[in-house]
């Protein structure tokens, strides 16, 4: 039979995730470890030739009977990297990744240069923020100037691993709106933003073309040799790893709130139309199935997790007992876990704290907790600004790393005051990339399928995963919730000092 293979290149690693469709399971399943170049000036990079490398090797891991039968596949990449070309395909310099805060400065140029954040609004439905791809050319400019002078085309860590496998470059809507660069209303570049970023040079001629989200392309002779593939592979166009996830959580109609708990942390919202906040509360990007993904950010989930359980030398897959140990609240101990700076609040330069420390609460479950807790709090400081805005939603759908964590769906739940169901498939993106790949060649054979009847045929929750708020927790955590606000509020000035 039939097989789809989905790859996810994050930050941490490069996962290849085989589905077979009519089975409806998954058959084959490899991951790569990655490097990440982290610098003072908070700097954040790593080489594409090690998501190469990365991928040859989840290939080499599947047996070749598993991948003869691959018939198509997308992938799935990390947001707003910054992968530079030259005119023969050469990569320029390391990728600048959607963590690296380093180009802040230049965020503010670029949209004083429009005329403030209202205006950048109004020009392309985002404003520019630190980590978008916009930023990183003018700071590339400046500080790799062969890079800039030689720079060709600009492409997202997803369009240069469809570039390897394909020879093709090419982007799509879901991904590309994440740059700052597209008007998300219009989907088309926005000329303001190109010629704000860069006002020396046409950057639209750096931009590939945006393909259609039902685009399939030939892989390239070379790649399917390289990782022992049939030469008929067809490659879908993919997405951003939140466009992705939004299919592998069944978030293609309206209604369905997902989040993600992964080195990052988002909530995002499928819409028929842009929803795009006149103060930039959240990133009004596009899907990758023709509509908009509303979304928010934050820089600092798993990440913060996984530093205090290093710090204390345990694992995070044995934290749940520390979780049990404390109370909500954790006895009043908050972390403003801002590791990496942080987007959602809106502190490029932010910086973790500790607050509220006593005698009580010094230990490293209580440190736990609060850093599970702070990172859960910044997702439902944006969700606050969803639901300002209108939004409604009956239940979560949870994926990522931090949903396999039973007392992490719990505190979901009882922070946000809503049911909490993970679907069967752990690997939202990768699945999710599986799953495009299934609806792009559907479509070739005109098939017929939309993508929500992809989604609802092959998309299945886990009852046993499933949770639903406590109302006595959940007063607790508000309180909570509270205290956090307020530390906040305190400390915002400082950290934007």
């Amino acid at each position: 039979m039939e097989l789809v293979a989905g790859i996810d290149a994050g930050t941490q690693s490069l996962k290849v995730l085989v589905y077979d469709p009519a089975a409806r399971k998954v058959v084959a399943s490899t991951s790569a470890a990655l490097e990440l170049t982290s610098g003072a000036d908070g700097s954040r990079e790593q080489a594409p030739a090690d998501w190469v490398a990365a991928l040859n090797s989840c290939f080499a891991a599947i047996a070749p009977a598993v991948r003869a039968r691959i018939v198509a596949l997308a992938v799935s990449g990390q947001q707003h990297g910054f992968v530079p070309l030259d005119a023969a395909g050469q990569v320029l310099a390391p990728a600048k990744l959607w963590c690296d805060t380093s180009t802040s400065a230049e965020c503010a140029q670029i949209m004083d240069a429009v005329g403030g954040s209202a205006q950048t609004i109004a020009a392309a439905g985002n404003p520019i923020l630190t980590g978008y791809t916009a930023s990183k050319l003018p700071w590339t400019k400046t500080h790799r100037p062969e890079a800039y002078a030689n720079l060709a085309t600009i492409l997202l860590p997803h369009d240069y691993l469809n570039f390897v496998l394909t020879g093709e470059r090419f982007c799509e809507y879901g991904d590309a709106s994440g740059t700052g660069w597209l008007d998300v209303r219009t989907r088309t570049w926005s000329p303001d933003l190109l010629r704000a970023t860069d006002p020396d040079r046409d950057l639209a001629a750096c931009l590939p073309p945006i393909a259609a989200p039902e685009a399939l392309y030939d892989i390239a002779p070379a790649a399917a040799k390289t990782l022992g593939l049939p030469a008929t592979v067809k490659v879908a166009v993919g997405g951003g790893d939140n466009m992705m996830a939004a299919i592998g959580t069944g978030c293609v109609t309206p209604g369905r709130l997902a989040m993600s708990l992964g080195t990052s942390g988002t909530l995002f919202a499928y819409s028929d139309t842009p929803v795009v906040d006149p103060e930039g509360a959240w990133a009004a990007f596009c899907s990758s199935t023709g509509g908009w993904l509303p979304l928010i950010c934050t820089m600092n989930c798993t990440v913060v997790t996984e530093q205090v359980a290093d710090a204390f030398d345990f694992n995070t897959r044995h934290a749940d007992g520390h979780l049990r140990t404390t109370p909500p609240g954790a006895d009043g101990l908050v972390m403003l876990p801002f590791l990496n700076g942080e987007r959602t609040p809106d502190l490029p330069l932010g910086k973790g704290v500790l607050a509220g420390l006593d005698t009580t609460n010094m230990t490293p479950a209580h440190f736990y907790r609060a850093a599970m807790e702070g990172a859960t709090y910044s997702l439902k400081y944006g969700y606050d600004a969803f639901v300002r805005g209108g939004m409604q939603f009956d239940r979560i759908v949870l994926t990522g790393g931090g949903s396999n964590s039973a007392q992490w769906r719990q505190l979901v739940a009882d922070v946000f005051g809503l049911p909490v169901d993970v679907p069967t498939q752990s690997e939202g993106a990768a699945f999710g990339a599986a799953l495009q790949a299934l609806w792009a060649l559907g479509h070739a054979r005109g098939e017929g399928a939309s993508i929500a009847d992809i989604t609802e045929r092959h998309v299945a929750l886990d009852p046993q995963l499933s949770a639903r708020p406590d109302p006595a927790r959940g007063h607790a955590y508000a309180t909570a919730y509270t205290r956090f606000l307020r530390y906040l509020d305190a400390l915002t000035p400082l950290q934007r000092g």
